[in-house]
């Protein structure tokens, strides 16, 4: 499934005018893409996983996912299709302190009425696939800020989301656990065919991604090459 952001607009009022926090954006992110958004602080991008993800309505424009234009849907629809076919990954990771890695995940089973037997097996498969199976019964406070992050990934896709939105994974993080996270969620993006959306400050973990996007007062620049192989590292053109 498909994300399609095109000719996007959005303002905030601001005193007597108004700030435009996204002009005119275009962003088309196919399945099985992982897509970095990067900029300033203020350039517009939490405005864009807002946008993304049904969170805000645009002013002018189209956002589709996977087909279904956002704009055509009421309210009730569209927080359906959030709860359906959307995963958020928070920079913080935000875990309940009184509930265990594998409670998270079952806590989001539950509000979605998933059947217990079925939340538990999705649960536990989904932390082993982010390699915390041997720590499903450890309480945040007994994880590292890594593997806080990984929790928020999993729980993230308990929903089985066709769309993944993330915000700053990895700006809590060491260099290595923040490239454990940026390669762990390359990896699923690909394997599962989730059409992901991150947006980062942080350009060292850019060349793990399949494309580079600049954005800057509102606007985005056009895809960034990646450079690869041996000298995979640098990321070409990003501002």
């Amino acid at each position: 499934m498909t994300l399609s952001l095109t000719d996007v607009r959005l303002t905030y009022p601001d005193g007597d005018r108004r700030l435009v926090a996204l002009a005119d954006v275009d962003l088309h992110v196919a399945a099985g893409e992982l897509v970095a958004v990067t900029g300033p602080s203020g350039s517009g991008k939490s405005s864009l996983l807002a946008v993304a993800g049904a969170l805000i309505t645009a002013e002018s424009g189209t956002v589709t996912i996977g087909g279904v234009d956002l704009g055509a849907l009421d309210q009730p629809a569209r927080d359906r299709l959030r709860r359906e076919q959307i995963g958020f990954v928070f920079q913080q990771a935000n875990l309940l302190g009184s509930l265990t890695a594998l409670d998270q995940l079952l806590l989001v089973a539950h509000i979605s009425r998933v059947p217990r037997a079925v939340a538990r097996e999705r649960a536990q498969r989904l932390l082993d696939r982010v390699g915390l199976a041997a720590k499903a019964g450890k309480r945040p406070h007994q994880l590292s800020g890594g593997e806080r992050q990984r929790v928020g990934v999993a729980r993230a896709l308990m929903g089985e989301p066709s769309l993944l939105l993330v915000d700053e994974p990895t700006s809590a993080l060491d260099h290595d656990r923040g490239e454990t996270v940026v390669r762990m969620l390359r990896d699923i993006t690909h394997e599962n065919q989730v059409a992901t959306v991150m947006v980062t400050h942080d350009v060292q973990h850019l060349h793990l991604t399949d494309r580079v996007v600049t954005m800057h007062d509102g606007q985005l620049t056009p895809a960034q090459p990646i450079v690869t192989g041996r000298g995979a590292g640098t990321v070409a053109a990003v501002r």
